[in-house]
Parts: C-alpha cells; structure tokens; sequence
C-alpha cells in the first residue's frame, strides 16, 4: 500500500512539474507586437517654460520633432503632474498613406487624436482607439515628470 502511494505521489509531482513546464513556456513567447516603435526616443523639456507654453495647463498638447523611423511625438498634459506621449505614426496600417511626400501623421483634435488615412480616432487620454478601423491602442512612450522636467524615453 505505501509502495503504491509513492508511485501515485510520483506520478502527481512530474504531472504537476510538466504542467508547470509547459505554462511557462507558452507565456513567453516572443513578443510580435507591431504597435512598438522602433525609434530611439530621449528627450526632455521644461513644460513650465514659455517655449512650450501649451503644455503650461492641464489639457494641454504639443508636437514634437523625434529622430526616424517616428514621425513625431504628441505630448498631452493629463493632469498637473501627469503628462502622456505618443508616436504621431499611425498604429494601424502605419504606412497605408505614403507618397513622395511622406506619410500620414497622426493629428490632434481633442479630446481626440485623428489618423487622417485610415479615419480612426483615438483618446488622447488613454491612446485607445475609439471610432474607424483600427483595433490597437496609440504608440505609447514613458513621460515621467519630476516637478521640473518631462522626460520622455521608450
């Protein structure tokens, strides 16, 4: 009886180590998320400063000029201390609108943020998308703000 108990004991252990096994590899899987921006993005600014006098009150939003392959960076001021950064390049169908003059950036039209190509429209507060054809949430940086400086990275 007790040699019986181990065997079924074994067999419940490995059971439950494959089991453990194979849940961890199934969630971590390689990340094929087209929505992150390649870009290399550093920037950091004085949003109290008159050079960005938008960004000076709560709601307030401002393009900003970031390195290839972005095509720029809306900064909306969600709350006194809170700020939020997003790619101007379309997360859906990014390169459906581009001619030999460039392609389509994303514009804001608050509360909204407009892709003028595919007519989808996000909200500026969150990046999710609202109305049109896109199904994935704005390119998003990290804005962290000290009281001083917003410094926006990925």
């Amino acid at each position: 009886m007790t040699r019986m108990l181990i065997k079924n004991y074994r067999y419940c252990f490995i059971s439950y180590i494959v089991l453990t096994v194979i849940l961890l590899h199934s969630g971590c899987k390689k990340d094929d998320d087209e929505n992150i921006s390649q870009a290399y993005v550093n920037i950091t600014i004085d949003p109290n400063s008159t050079e960005y006098q938008n960004l000076n009150v709560v709601g307030g939003w401002l393009y900003l000029i970031a390195n290839p392959p972005s095509r720029g960076i809306i900064v909306y001021r969600l709350y006194q201390d809170e700020f939020k950064a997003y790619d101007r390049k379309p997360p859906y169908l990014p390169d459906e609108c581009c001619n030999s003059y460039g392609c389509t950036r994303l514009i804001v039209d608050l509360p909204f943020v407009m892709d003028t190509c595919t007519v989808s429209t996000f909200q500026i507060i969150d990046g999710s998308p609202v109305d049109g054809p896109a199904n994935v949430q704005l390119i998003q940086y990290k804005a962290t703000y000290d009281g001083q400086l917003l410094y926006i990275t990925n």
